[in-house]
């Protein structure tokens, strides 16, 4: 389940707390937090990994690279291995990808979502870290779709907070001497999903339309936790294309829901929603599930690509 609103700030002042005591005991360098790219500089500390201090980290996609990057900062390299403008549900990782997992200290995944990626998790060995973010104590909701269960939780700020706890926790378990570190860039981050999580609820609390029409059936956790009700054109994996009866069927909802917006992605062909559109009248907008960035996103990292979002249904869903 996702976490309270309430429960949020207290999960970043609890980070915080611990610095004190992380200090005395470890003696912890600071450390930055940055957009989640495919590594970053060294800190010039020693650590695990070598001279660099950098620990390697190998992320199934971008939620869960840039969490790792945003918490982990100067001291963590991260390998992504779903490359920029790649379907994540569909990604193959390349030779190079697979050297890069065998080398990773840790390795972050989301178990069911990326099904090449599972293979390759399920041969680390026994001193690599795995953190599943389908196993993680409140990152994942009881969030259903037609078609099978929701996993796209990050649309969620509060189930991606509880994530962002679990990366900290885990980085300060192969790194204690930086564990100060990565408790504060836990409790920066974390406060960026408190005010995100803030903005969406008043933003979207107005809105006359409260019927979501969406590409693929991403938005379980967002229309879930905003009071939305989302109607998906094509299944949670958007390979599951749909069939003239259900294109009939949407174009039916947006009829008797009076809904004016249908909303495209960045990285999946609009067709169907295209056809949709076409044959009920409605304009189309961009809404991005946030699986990947490119030149084509609307941002250029989680932040800025969910603002982009939240503007794009305030119009889309007319709210005062």
């Amino acid at each position: 389940m996702a976490l309270p609103s309430s429960q949020l700030p207290r999960l970043a002042s609890a980070w915080v707390a611990g610095l004190t005591t992380l200090a005395l005991v470890g003696g912890c360098s600071s450390g930055t937090s940055g957009s989640a790219g495919t590594g970053a500089s060294g800190s010039g500390s020693t650590g695990p990994d070598g001279a660099a201090g950098q620990i390697a980290v190998a992320a199934g996609f971008y939620p869960l690279a840039y969490a790792v990057q945003r918490v982990g900062g100067a001291h963590v390299s991260v390998t992504n291995l779903t490359k920029p403008g790649a379907e994540p549900h569909d990604a193959e990782p390349t030779t190079a990808d697979v050297g890069a997992v065998k080398k990773a200290r840790v390795l972050v995944t989301l178990g069911g979502f990326q099904p090449s990626v599972d293979a390759l998790v399920a041969q680390a060995t026994s001193d690599q870290r795995v953190l599943d973010a389908a196993k993680t104590t409140g990152a994942l909701g009881n969030v259903h779709s037609s078609v099978g269960v929701d996993l796209h939780f990050w649309l969620d700020p509060t189930n991606y907070a509880a994530f962002v706890d679990a990366v900290g926790t885990t980085l300060a378990a192969v790194d204690p001497a930086n564990a100060g570190t990565y408790r504060t860039n836990v409790a920066a981050f974390v406060a960026d999903l408190v005010a995100l999580d803030t903005a969406y609820a008043t933003g979207l609390k107005t809105c006359t339309s409260r019927t979501m029409v969406t590409g693929h059936q991403a938005f379980g956790y967002l229309a879930a936790r905003y009071g939305l009700t989302q109607v998906g054109i094509a299944g949670v994996n958007p390979e599951q294309e749909p069939s003239a009866k259900d294109l009939a069927a949407v174009a039916e909802t947006v009829r008797s829901a009076g809904v004016h917006t249908i909303y495209t992605e960045t990285l999946v062909e609009p067709k169907f929603a295209q056809t949709v559109a076409s044959s009920t009248g409605a304009t189309l907008a961009v809404l991005d599930p946030v699986e990947g960035i490119t030149d084509a996103s609307p941002g250029k990292d989680y932040l800025e690509v969910m603002r982009a979002n939240l503007a794009a249904l305030r119009k889309g869903q007319e709210c005062s």
